[in-house]
């Protein structure tokens, strides 16, 4: 791996440690430090008390439901009724962060779909400023979760996202999650990331263009995006750009990150980390000389 895809990948990673709290203009009657859940509403009772509990939800917070058909109708271009299933399980927690302050993302019990992936595309979708914690009450996709973030999204903020993105975003998950299957879902995040810096620099209007910048990203970070796939990237793509996505703050959201990086690197925190991981692999070296000593 080069040096730009570790940097790439160390910063989304570096995100979800922070845990700091990334679209459209200023909130109305959202406050920093609100909270909203978003339950699945085919969860059981036993179930809700358990992804309540995961979620750490406070008592007296905003609860929302997401249903299953608004799961197929986000979802059911890109995934067969059968993948998406019968039940709305995914459930969120949204705490907003006061305005510039970014976006992170947590998950447990998603088993496909990684926080970076969701980053991403809650960034395509113009949710930023907060913290979203994503859970299930047992192991699941998590292809759906985002249909509930972006209703909770909307409700707490008072913000109408267009449909076009919120459909765009949906297949960004969606085939995120796939080639995250052939090439590697660090390799994925890397790939996407770079790809988005692009058109927010460049803003290609054709389809040839964007293929050639999708090709030639994927070329410069040697990774071999599948063939099968291609076509389907370039899609998706290209309905971002049909979607009206604001480059310029799409741009202005990943160069927060990596500023949110520098930040964190530099704190005590940070430091106190980075001093664990390397004592930890210190110890894990003695540990495996000495099986060979003894």
């Amino acid at each position: 791996m080069n040096i730009l895809r570790k940097w790439t990948a160390l910063v989304l990673s570096a995100l979800l440690i922070v845990a700091v709290y990334s679209p459209i203009a200023a909130y109305a009657d959202a406050a920093e430090g609100d909270v909203i859940i978003i339950l699945g509403e085919n969860l059981t009772n036993d179930q809700k008390v358990k992804v309540l509990a995961d979620l750490e939800a406070p008592s007296g917070a905003t609860e929302l439901t997401v249903t299953n058909e608004e799961e197929h109708k986000y979802l059911g271009s890109y995934l067969s009724k059968a993948q998406i299933g019968t039940r709305a399980l995914s459930s969120a927690k949204i705490v907003i962060g006061k305005a510039g302050s970014g976006l992170s993302v947590t998950t447990n019990h998603i088993n496909w779909v990684t926080s970076d992936m969701y980053l991403n595309a809650m960034i395509t979708a113009g949710v930023k400023d907060a913290h979203v914690m994503i859970t299930a009450p047992f192991d699941v996709s998590g292809t759906a979760a985002l249909t509930g973030i972006i209703k909770a999204y909307e409700t707490t903020t008072d913000t109408k996202i267009p449909e076009e993105q919120k459909q765009v975003a949906n297949e960004e998950i969606v085939k995120t999650a796939k080639l995250s299957d052939s090439i590697g879902a660090e390799e994925t995040t890397t790939l996407m990331t770079n790809i988005k810096e692009q058109l927010a620099e460049k803003q290609p209007q054709t389809r040839e263009a964007m293929q050639s910048l999708v090709e030639d990203t994927a070329n410069n970070l040697n990774i071999a995006i599948p063939e099968t796939q291609l076509n389907g990237l370039v899609d998706l793509f290209m309905n971002m750009k049909d979607a009206n996505i604001n480059w310029d703050a799409v741009g202005e959201q990943l160069d927060q990150a990596k500023q949110q990086f520098t930040d964190f690197i530099e704190s005590e925190t940070g430091q106190g980390i980075i001093a664990s991981i390397k004592n930890f692999f210190v110890g894990l070296i003695d540990a495996i000389k000495s099986w060979f000593s003894s």
